[in-house]
Order: C-alpha cells, then sequence, then structure tokens
C-alpha cells in the first residue's frame, strides 16, 4: 500500500537526513553520494525538492540494497568528521535526525508485518519468544475499572530543556472538566463482544466518514490481521499466524472503529490532553511499558499492578483530538519546518508508544498522528468518561 515504504527505503532516507540537513549545509566541500539520491530519497521536503512518489517506491530496484548499505557508510565517516567540531546548531540538528531515525526503526516493523500479512505464505519476521507462548496462562486479565481525574487547570507540552518535536512545544495551560480514563486498554475479547454484536452493521455507531469508509471496504469487518479459519479467530503477528490472544489489547484498528468501539461501550475516547494529564499526575501509574526492548513485537496482557496500566507501550491509543498546533506555535524556518507543521490538518492524535517503540523515544508530551482510517501502525482503544463535578 502506499503508506508502507521498503525497508532499504528506510535505510536510504534516514541518512538522507543527515546527509541533507547537515552534512550539505554545514560541512565545507562535502561532496553528495548520488545526485539522484535527493530525489529518490526524500520523502516529502517540498522546500528540498520534488520528492520521488511515496506509492512506487516499492518499485525502486535500483539501488541495491548494498549499495545503500554503502551510501549509509559515506554518510557515517563524514558524519564523525562532522562531530569532531560540534557547535549547538549542529548538536540540534544530529539529536533531531537521530529521534527521526528512531521513528523509522518503529515503521521498519510496522511496514514489514503488512508486507509479510498480506503475503499467502503469512512468513514469520521472528520466532515467539519462548516466556510469551504461555503468557495468557501465566497474567489473567484485571477487571476493566475507571480511574477519576479532577481536571482543572493543567500543563500541557514539552519543557524546552528537553528534547522534545517542535509540535510538543509550547508548553501552556488547558483547562479540563473532571473526567476518568480506563485502568486497562481495551482487549481483544471485549472487542470481539463488539463484532459479535453487529458493531460493524450500526451505521448509529459510526461518524459519517467512517460509516462511508466501511461501505467503501465491506471487507473491513474485524481488526487488521485477524482471520478467521473453521470457527477460531487468528491474528497474524511478526511471529506469523498465531491464535488470537483474548486478554491482549486489540490492536490494529482504525480511529473510525475505536471511536465506534467507545459508542457501542457507553463511554468515548480520552483527548489527548485528558491523557497527558492523567500521565503527569503522581501515583497514576507506571511508565514502564512493552516497548521495543521487551523484543515481543506485539501487545501483551496487563500486569495486576494498580493504576493506570499499559499507558505507556503495547499499542498507540487513539484520543478524540484532531491534531492541531498548540497555542503560539511556531514551526522551524526553512525545510526543517516541514518535519510537522504541514501535516496538521484531517489527522488524529495518538498518545503512549507501542511494542515496537524505543522506551527511550517516548514521553507524555509525545504527539504521534495518524489519519482516521490508517490501522497498519500498533494503534488501539483506551476509554474515557466525563465525571460529574458534584461527586467529587
Amino acid at each position: 500500500m502506499p503508506d508502507a515504504s521498503p525497508p532499504k527505503w528506510h535505510l536510504a532516507h534516514t541518512s538522507w537526513f543527515f546527509e541533507t540537513f547537515l552534512l550539505r549545509p554545514l560541512q565545507p566541500g562535502y561532496q553528495v553520494y548520488r545526485d539522484s539520491f535527493e530525489y529518490l530519497f526524500n520523502s516529502y521536503y517540498n522546500g528540498i525538492g520534488r520528492p520521488f512518489d511515496r506509492s512506487r517506491r516499492g518499485m525502486l530496484s535500483r539501488p541495491t540494497v548494498a549499495e545503500i548499505y554503502q551510501y549509509r557508510q559515506h554518510v557515517d565517516e563524514h558524519m564523525l568528521r562532522l562531530l569532531d567540531c560540534v557547535d549547538a546548531d549542529i548538536a540540534e540538528r544530529v539529536v533531531l535526525g537521530l529521534n527521526h531515525e528512531q521513528q523509522h526503526q518503529e515503521l521498519l516493523l510496522t511496514d514489514i508485518k503488512y508486507n509479510f500479512g498480506h503475503n499467502p505464505l503469512l512468513p514469520a519476521y521472528q520466532e515467539l519468544p519462548d516466556e510469551l507462548k504461555v503468557a495468557e496462562v501465566k497474567s489473567g486479565t484485571p477487571g476493566s475499572d475507571f480511574q477519576t481525574f479532577p481536571g482543572g487547570l493543567v500543563r500541557i507540552g514539552a519543557h524546552r530543556a528537553d528534547f522534545c518535536f517542535d509540535n510538543e512545544l509550547p508548553e501552556h495551560s488547558y483547562y479540563l472538566e473532571p473526567y476518568a480514563l480506563s485502568n486497562r486498554l481495551v482487549n481483544n475479547a471485549e472487542y470481539m463482544e463488539f463484532i459479535n454484536d453487529g458493531g460493524y452493521q450500526q451505521a448509529q455507531l459510526w461518524l459519517s466518514d467512517g460509516w462511508a469508509w466501511l461501505q467503501a471496504n465491506p471487507e473491513l469487518r474485524a481488526p487488521l490481521y485477524w482471520q478467521q479459519r473453521d470457527g477460531q479467530w487468528f491474528e497474524f503477528q511478526l511471529s506469523g499466524l498465531q491464535p488470537l490472544q483474548e486478554t491482549a489489547p486489540v490492536c490494529h484498528v482504525s480511529f473510525y472503529e475505536a471511536d465506534a468501539y467507545a459508542r457501542w461501550s457507553g463511554w468515548r475516547l480520552p483527548s489527548e490532553q485528558e491523557w497527558e494529564a492523567a500521565v503527569k499526575t503522581p501515583g497514576t501509574g507506571t511508565t514502564e511499558g512493552n516497548f521495543l526492548e521487551s523484543g515481543a513485537l506485539q501487545p501483551q496482557p496487563p500486569n495486576a499492578a494498580s493504576g493506570v496500566r499499559q499507558i505507556f507501550g503495547d499499542v498507540w491509543e487513539w484520543t478524540g483530538s484532531a491534531y492541531s498546533p498548540y497555542p503560539g506555535f511556531t514551526p522551524a524556518a526553512g525545510a526543517l519546518g516541514e518535519y510537522n507543521g504541514k501535516f496538521m490538518s484531517n489527522q488524529r492524535v495518538l498518545r503512549g508508544g507501542s511494542c515496537a517503540t524505543s522506551k527511550e523515544h517516548i514521553r507524555a508530551s509525545y504527539r504521534n498522528f495518524f489519519y482516521p482510517p490508517d490501522r497498519w501502525q500498533f494503534s488501539g482503544i483506551r476509554l474515557a468518561r466525563d465525571e460529574d463535578p458534584a461527586s467529587g
């Protein structure tokens, strides 16, 4: 599909970023590796030049993977020379480039999963770790409940003292009414109840655009990667086709599906401000989570810890918030200003990171964003509800 890029494109593009935004403007006398790479591996920076059509990246049989690794080595060698004389501008761009590469490390996995998951042979990327083969038996499922938060005037956004993307700035005040968040993510068994109750056939549960999306794609009646065989549900994972784990968080659902499920359940999706304020509340829950480093590459059942569970890792949590600029947002000057700002249209915010996100990459203020129909990312559902101010 147009959103999924070949692995070698990610490898080339992440080096292209360092070449384009550091080596070319900041290293005197630098010679680019190939002139054509500026066109082939530009993602969406129109200020740099016309990018190669994203939907055709899979057709790039040349350059070869071997040449792309040579390109990466060329860029790395010159970057090491540039780092001998680091000033504030270089340091800021290097850190941005490293965080950019972490984003593409996650995209590599989601794109490989989409590729393998649509191959009729359903090949596995990795073997399922032994300790996860019995996770369902060992873990069980904590009961679903809500934790109340008082609302009021809260601080939203990142501190400039630490690295963050520009869409997390500026930090600002935001007023919230009292609310509550579910203490864990919606799991597969609960989503199955939605399916069995005809959730995909009830127009009143769906936003207008979501219902139109369903009518245009009548085959969509379950999350991406779910398959039913002989009456049993399976889920394709990076470890291959596996029996559906009922207590694991439901994953690979669109915003439309998440919103419809929330309506069906009688609740709603949290706003991104509610989510962030809850995370920043002392004692809410652990900041640990099932990240890339666990090796599972798949959402896992929650543990029995108290508080709001699975707040980080496992799945990116859809919010009800449109992806828009914070008050006072100013994009960076030049082409780097295209990194986030120009995408603040027709997308929804997701929070918390996933099982494919590096734990060093995520934070409470991090804002991910995708279009409402997107399902190929590790995206899931947490519920929210309004609380009566008088009851507090």
